[in-house]
């Protein structure tokens, strides 16, 4: 894999000086790029981006540390680091060197070892800062792109509301709800943002039933309702190809599976419907039971708190739904 060399931007008004480094650099793996003043060092600095800039301290009309100050206070080059060479081996010179924005210092005349460790040693750093950069780079990007992703889901799930207005709201409902279940039962955090996709997305399959039956008044027929039993296959054939959206797929597709086996588009039975589905189909017939609808009118809650414990071992997960039980109970 091809590997960029670093650049080394050497700025030196002495042209021996210039020469002494050019030959003690010329077998190392470097790029080297020189200017003879500050100001045409300060504007190579800003053409190339350089990974190192070794600056010599002792030049007319600017100083070393006025080069460095400089540097450090344009905004597209002030992380670049900077080797300060000097022949003044001084304590004051340093910490002024400091102050001014150095990183490292190299004295005249060269020590040739001291100088190649001193340039590794800020290589290093320099590339660790680098990536660390672009890790946090890509953790914004990857935030920024789960955001979108979120407010994609959310925007879905209204208007599956909107198309079915009978049931209005109903899907933020038995979101907010089934995170509070599911939360009380122990899911971790990370968990719990799946079934939040999962739970605005349960019906997203209902977007392939045609509107005669999805808004049908009267009971559905035999072949009506083996349309409207598809919805949950088509969720995941909708949903599958979308790699982000795997973790939440157990509730559009499997919550209308019930703890007998009874239950569809699979018939599958007890713990074989997995826990976030067992967990949302206890929130959506509660959510059903105590919303009006054209064809009835809510039950009480305490009536459709009596269907759920009465369902248990049949519709629903017996150990989960004593849960639900008793958070319901605390809410109401």
């Amino acid at each position: 894999m091809h590997t960029e060399r670093p650049k080394i931007l050497i700025i030196d008004d002495d042209a021996i000086a210039r020469a002494a480094i050019e030959g003690l650099l010329a077998s190392e793996p470097y790029d080297t790029y020189f200017a003879s003043n500050g100001f045409d060092g300060i504007s190579m600095a800003i053409s190339l981006h350089p990974d190192v800039v070794l600056l010599d301290v002792m030049m007319p009309k600017m100083n070393g540390f006025e080069v460095c100050r400089s540097i450090r206070s344009m905004p597209e080059i002030a992380e670049a680091p900077i080797i300060l060479i000097t022949s003044l081996d001084d304590h004051e010179s340093r910490i002024q060197g400091l102050r001014a924005g150095a990183d490292d210092f190299v004295t005249k005349p060269y020590n040739s070892m001291e100088l190649f460790a001193r340039l590794q040693t800020i290589l290093r750093l320099n590339r660790y800062r680098r990536i660390a950069e672009q890790q946090e780079e890509l953790q914004a990007l990857n935030k920024e792109l789960l955001s979108a992703y979120n407010r994609t889901i959310e925007g879905w799930s209204q208007a599956l509301d909107l198309r079915d207005r009978e049931t209005e709201g109903h899907t933020q409902r038995v979101t907010n709800l089934t995170l509070k279940f599911a939360t009380a039962v122990g899911f971790s955090d990370a968990d719990l943002e799946h079934v939040r996709r999962g739970s605005l997305l349960h019906d997203v399959g209902k977007l392939g039933i045609p509107d005669s039956i999805l808004h049908k008044a009267d009971k559905l027929t035999d072949e009506e309702w083996i349309t409207m039993r598809r919805h949950p296959v088509y969720a995941y054939q909708w949903l599958s190809s979308i790699d982000f959206l795997g973790p939440a797929l157990d509730i559009p597709y499997s919550h209308h599976e019930k703890w007998d086996g009874s239950g569809y588009p699979r018939g599958i039975k007890g713990e074989e419907i997995p826990l976030s589905a067992r967990l949302f189909a206890i929130v959506d017939v509660w959510d059903a039971l105590c919303s009006d609808r054209p064809y009835r009118h809510a039950m009480s809650k305490a009536d459709a708190l009596e269907y759920i414990r009465s369902s248990a071992g049949t519709h629903f997960d017996p150990s989960l739904a004593r849960v639900f039980i008793e958070l319901i109970k605390d809410e109401i």
